[in-house]
Order: C-alpha cells, then sequence, then structure tokens
C-alpha cells in the first residue's frame, strides 16, 4: 500500500478514497499522440495521480497547433512535443516515472512499444488512419484496455460527444473507416471509443499540402479536442480506480402554471 498520497492531490483523496487514490499512483498508462486529444489527456491522468506514464509522439509543435495543443505556446514553437510535454508534466508531478519517446508509431514499432512494459492502460490519440488501426488492433490482441478517440475535428458541439464500443459509432467519418478496417482485421467490438455523431461540415475541410502524412485537414476549436481528452482520461482513471458514476439527482418537476 502507498503511505504517502501527496497534499497536492486532497481534493482528489476527498472525492475517491485513499484505495482508488492509490490504484492510481501504481498505475502505469501509455499515451500514443500528443495532439489537441492526447496532450490534454496526459495532463489530466497526471494531475489525476498516475503515478508511471509513456507519451509518443514524433511531431514538433508548430504556429498552427496553439488553437488546440496544451503543448502548444510561443516559447515552445518547433520543440518536440514530447519534450514541451514532459517539462509541463513533471511541473505538475517531480514524483512523475515519465517515458519519452519521440517517434513516429509505425506498424512494425507498435507490437515491441506495446509489448515492452507493463502497462495497465493505453490511449489511442493517433490522428493518422493507419497507424492508429495498427495501435488498435495490436493492443486488443495483447489483451490491453484501451480506450480510442474518434474525430474531433469538424464537430462544434461538446454536449453531442459519446463513450461507446466501436460497432456503436455513427455519423463519424474516422470511426467508420477504423471499424471498417478492423473488421477487417477480425475485430468487430471490444474497443472502447470517444466519439461525437455531430455531423461535420464537409465545407470546413481541406486537402492537406503535399507531403503531409493526413489526406485532409479539418477545422477545428479549442475546446473539441480537449474534452474528447479529458472525457479519455476519466475512463481511464475510473476504470483503474474502479470506480463508476455518481448517481444523478433526480429531475425538477416543473412548476404549476
Amino acid at each position: 500500500m502507498i503511505n504517502d498520497i501527496p497534499s497536492w492531490m486532497g481534493r482528489s483523496r476527498l472525492l475517491m478514497g485513499e484505495e482508488p487514490i492509490e490504484k492510481l499512483m501504481k498505475a502505469h498508462v501509455l499515451v500514443a499522440g500528443l495532439g489537441g486529444v492526447g496532450g490534454i489527456a496526459a495532463e489530466m491522468l497526471v494531475r489525476s495521480g498516475i503515478g508511471e506514464l509513456t507519451i509518443i509522439d514524433g511531431d514538433v509543435v508548430e504556429e498552427t497547433n496553439r488553437n488546440r495543443q496544451i503543448p502548444a505556446l510561443v516559447s515552445t514553437n518547433d520543440q518536440l512535443k514530447t519534450e514541451a510535454m514532459a517539462a509541463r508534466l513533471l511541473d505538475i508531478n517531480p514524483e512523475l516515472k515519465l517515458h519519452i519517446r519521440s517517434i513516429y508509431l509505425k506498424e512494425e514499432k507498435i507490437p515491441e512499444t506495446l509489448s515492452e512494459k507493463k502497462f495497465d492502460y493505453v490511449m489511442d490519440c493517433i490522428d493518422t488512419l493507419t497507424p492508429k488501426v495498427n495501435f488498435i488492433y495490436h493492443a486488443v490482441k495483447l489483451g490491453l484496455p484501451v480506450v480510442s478517440s474518434m474525430g474531433a475535428g469538424g464537430k462544434i458541439d461538446p454536449t453531442l460527444m459519446e463513450v461507446l464500443d466501436i460497432s456503436e459509432t455513427r455519423h463519424c467519418n474516422l470511426a467508420k473507416y477504423v471499424r471498417k478496417r478492423l473488421i477487417r482485421m477480425g475485430i468487430r467490438k471490444g474497443v472502447k471509443v470517444v466519439f461525437s455523431p455531430e455531423y461535420a461540415d464537409p465545407n470546413r475541410i481541406i486537402l492537406a499540402p503535399e507531403g503531409n502524412p493526413k489526406k485532409s485537414l479539418i477545422g477545428t476549436i479549442s475546446y473539441m479536442p480537449a474534452v474528447f481528452g479529458c472525457t479519455m482520461a476519466s475512463v481511464v482513471i475510473r476504470d483503474i480506480a474502479g470506480i463508476s458514476s455518481y448517481e444523478p439527482g433526480p429531475k425538477k418537476k416543473p412548476k404549476n402554471k
């Protein structure tokens, strides 16, 4: 048992109790992708008390990231996202056991990456289709608990977001493509995802410039990827801690006119 829950986690301890906090402090989570979704997800995990974290991303901070990505600041421009996030995360919890992989996850490296340490949970925040699908596939095959983010781009209403099995997603192009590829690989269900059924305006999507790994660029707003990332972190935190949602209060009865 962990006896020394740090004082800065006092409010989390008050909410959840000691045993769930201790489970979080013993847990090791992998976050793949540190963009708009993954950066905030990683931060929420650390602020919740996750004791060990592996972060993976091969990209650098660009000016266009500043509207939605936690590591993106004027002062961090052109830095590796992993290095910018590492400084931030260790400033939140200096006792964090942090492992940094400044790489793009290629298909052949994914099984090795998922197997090199004992992960209690893995988070797919990758925004390129092929490595995303392969990451999910190998996580499932290795029996690792996994949660995946579907498309936050092109969406503007956070109240429509849902957490469901991949087989139940709808009106999300990224989820459709991921679902089809996973089915071809023999996986029809069993993957928890965060997604929104909100229709994306096709006029807010443009072709990516030549040389970009993505086929298209989609308009985004500051809060949508953050809400996706916070929700993903909540899934991981609640699953590891063994805490379900608290019961909602009764609805107010309408007043008689």
